[in-house]
């Protein structure tokens, strides 16, 4: 391993991280332009921005100066210590600002510094995971300026920082590929160009027009343009950061929601076929299996929870209220809550936009909401949890085991079986109509087995932290698969703002974990790969 050019690189990231964080600083001083100048610098978000960049710039700088014999070092392990160190130290620079949010004001002390940085870290960690797990109880109340960071932050980790990077510094000193690897979401390093820089600036390309287009028309369907920004970052990432307390349901828009809908499901595609549809080649999707399994499963879903929802109703209010909630409610609140959720999918229409908005955030693992999907049946909120662990498709922005690694799991199971009844059979797995080789064949099983093994292990230790199984269980499936909503004390309308602090850092780990797909992390772990 060479730590010269982890080193070298990580600099370079935060550099480009300190360059990214000028632009919420300037909402905060724009927001605050009526202010006088000592006011303006004053202001803790200002305070925290200006110290952030100047962290990030300084730090940044001097890795790169100390470790420039770095630069044409990178190898298989420095690629992917570069993106696991990269991801933990821009998460770091990202959450300064919200940690002098929160502690300004308050009695210093080590347990309440403690508190907002392990808060902060969490949900910047979030963002950048694109998760979508909040521990602001009122989102509204928080500046401008750090609502954006959070937006920004969800934009930039979808498509990947490493990735930017490449595109933005072709020249640094990167090798790229494993780095590539590393942070493209799925088994899938398909080069679209010869060179990598290309590749990159060919899908951030895609990327913007998607991001451009949708804030376009969130506009168009009464928006202002900070909101539409920091929806279009979120759903472009399949994030789900809102800038209100009632996420998507508070624009009271059919058409706001659609347009959400048609996004969602199309960030969870991968940006790769994107990219040949728009050069003309109209007839890929249709050829790509797992664009087809992915469509195939969302309309499945979609139709399946509409009937439910038609015919069956939300579940009964006796039977509703006896979900865990970490924020106590009376009973007369609950009561208004659920007949207002019951309002919200009276009717044929309403039942399948509820559905439909719901499903798709969820399969994609955006976790925007427009209803409690806590109080729904019990049927639904099963198919739900299910979903989570399907995520988008291979090199899409969505989290999750992904489509092709189900479709390619199903496959092997089925030529098992096939295998068992005909022992002289020779038959290949076969993807788009070709082979796969054992080698991916190991490395999708070993990935499925890991993915479930993290997942059991995080909801075991979470049942310590929690009082309820069910919030234990779903939190730990809404992290590793970087989806955020989960059920009972995390569901549609709660927060993480109330786990205790180690829970939360198991959570941290979880969502970091989840979104560099397991193996670029483990990697790292490894004492071997440090030893020259």
């Amino acid at each position: 391993m060479h730590k010269t050019a982890v080193a070298y690189a990580v600099g370079k990231m935060m550099q480009l991280m300190g360059l990214c964080l000028i632009i919420p600083l300037a909402i905060g001083l724009y927001d605050l332009r009526a202010e006088s100048f000592r006011s303006m610098l004053a202001a803790s978000d200002v305070i925290g921005f200006i110290a952030a960049i100047v962290i990030a710039i300084l730090i940044g700088t001097a890795l790169v100066v100390r470790y420039r014999s770095g630069k044409d070092l990178q190898g298989i392990k420095e690629g992917y210590a570069i993106v696991t160190f990269g991801w933990l130290a821009l998460t770091f620079v990202g959450a300064v600002p919200f940690t002098v949010y929160f502690v300004s004001g308050q009695t210093f002390g080590f347990g309440s510094l403690l508190g907002a940085f392990t808060n902060s870290f969490f949900e910047i960690m979030s963002g950048f995971t694109t998760t979508g797990a909040t521990i602001l109880t009122n989102i509204e109340a928080v500046p401008r300026s750090l609502l954006f960071l959070r937006a920004l932050t969800h934009w930039l980790g979808g498509m990947g920082i490493i990735t930017l990077a490449i595109a933005i510094f072709p020249a640094m000193g990167v090798s790229g590929y494993q780095m590539f690897r590393g942070e493209v979401p799925g088994p899938t390093t398909e080069r679209l160009q010869p060179r990598l820089a290309q590749t990159a600036s060919v899908l951030w390309g895609v990327y913007f027009l998607f991001s451009l287009v949708e804030t376009i028309l969130l506009m168009f369907g009464g928006m202002n343009l900070f909101d539409a920004v920091c929806h279009t970052f979120a759903t472009m990432a399949t994030g789900g950061f809102s800038t209100r307390n009632a996420s998507i349901a508070a624009f009271h828009s059919d058409f706001i929601e659609w347009v959400i809908v048609v996004f969602m499901y199309l960030a969870g595609v991968n940006f790769m076929v994107h990219f040949r549809v728009l050069r003309g080649e109209l007839k890929n999707p249709f050829k790509n299996r797992e664009f087809a399994f992915y469509t195939g499963v969302v309309v499945a879903a979609v139709l399946i929870v509409t009937g439910i929802l038609y015919f069956k109703g939300m579940e009964t209010i006796d039977r509703a209220s006896e979900h865990f909630r970490a924020r106590e409610v009376t009973w007369a609140e609950f009561d208004e809550h659920y007949y207002h959720q019951q309002e919200q999918v009276k009717g044929l229409y309403k039942c399948f936009k509820a559905a439909s908005f719901q499903t798709v955030s969820i399969v994609t693992t955006t976790g925007f909401v427009t209803a409690d999907f806590d109080i729904w049946p019990d049927l639904i909120r099963f198919i739900l949890v299910l979903l989570m662990f399907f995520g988008g498709c291979a090199g899409s922005t969505g989290g999750g085991l992904k489509m092709t690694r189900i479709v390619m799991i199903a496959k092997i199971a089925v030529n098992e079986v096939r295998k068992l009844a005909q022992p002289r059979l020779v038959s290949p797995v076969r993807v788009e109509d070709k082979a796969i080789n054992d080698k991916l064949v190991i490395n999708v099983a070993s990935f499925a087995l890991l993915y479930i093994g993290l997942f059991v292990l995080t909801a075991g230790v979470m049942t310590l932290f929690v009082p309820d199984l069910t919030t234990a269980v779903t939190a730990s499936s809404a992290t590793i698969g970087n989806i955020g909503p989960g059920l009972a004390g995390v569901g549609a309308v709660e927060h993480y703002a109330w786990i205790p602090i180690p829970g939360k850092w198991v959570l941290i780990l979880s969502m970091l974990l989840g979104r560099l797909e397991i193996f670029t992390v483990l990697i790292v772990l490894r004492p071997a790969v440090w030893r020259k």
